[in-house]
């Protein structure tokens, strides 16, 4: 009898629908994954919230019997990071994050109050600062297998100059990184448009299946 599949949870990024998903759901399901393509109005509530209402439901849909892994873009990560907190998933497996605010954002702290940040953002936008109220940085480390991918090419440069250090236009390489997350790489590409980025999308599919990222010779 073959094993059970496993299952690919996917949670897009602020703002975004799961059709930003649709490259890396297809390259999944060539490679044998039963994928769950999450679409959630990350705009409706806050990061609480949304965790409850998006990854639930998703779980149910999964594979019986074999694992569940999880790729997110952005804000994603930090859904399932608040999802994790309160939940156990059984048959937890692998976990990659692209681009994610684990120690939130810098342009949230700057932008926050600007005419129509909240409206273009919700409540979960206002949570990804960088502050001691800081929904991510209030998480704690991970106590799952993941690895993170950190852009660092960036097609908006008026956002880059509120930023620290190398950045992908959104968030820092520095503010991707998560205590206790066991793989981190660099690649040159945009917060944006990572997750259609067929050398980011082998780098998901080779964490998926080795737990590390391949490093080139």
């Amino acid at each position: 009898m073959a094993a059970p599949a496993d299952s690919v949870i996917l949670l897009h990024g602020l703002a975004r629908t799961e059709k930003s998903m649709g490259r890396l759901r297809r390259a999944l399901e060539r490679h044998g994954y039963h994928v769950i393509n999450v679409g959630y109005d990350s705009r409706k509530s806050n990061i609480a919230t949304l965790a409850e209402a998006s990854i639930a439901p998703a779980l149910e849909a999964c594979a019986e019997g074999g694992r569940v892994h999880f790729v997110t873009h952005s804000m994603g990560g930090i859904l399932l990071r608040q999802f994790l907190r309160q939940h156990t998933i059984q048959n937890m497996g692998r976990v990659v994050m692209l681009g994610p605010p684990n120690k939130g954002s810098e342009i949230v702290d700057r932008l926050r109050e600007v005419p129509g940040f909240h409206l273009l953002h919700g409540d979960a936008g206002l949570e990804l600062g960088t502050g001691p109220d800081s929904l991510p940085k209030n998480l704690g480390p991970a106590n799952f297998d993941v690895g993170v991918i950190a852009g660092t090419r960036s097609v908006n440069l008026l956002l880059s100059t509120l930023i620290h250090g190398p950045d992908d236009g959104k968030v820092s390489v520095e503010n991707t990184r998560l205590e206790g997350m066991n793989d981190h790489i660099q690649m040159q590409v945009t917060h944006t448009f990572m997750m259609r980025n067929n050398a980011v999308i082998k780098q998901v599919i080779h964490y998926l299946e080795n737990g590390k990222f391949k490093r080139v010779d």
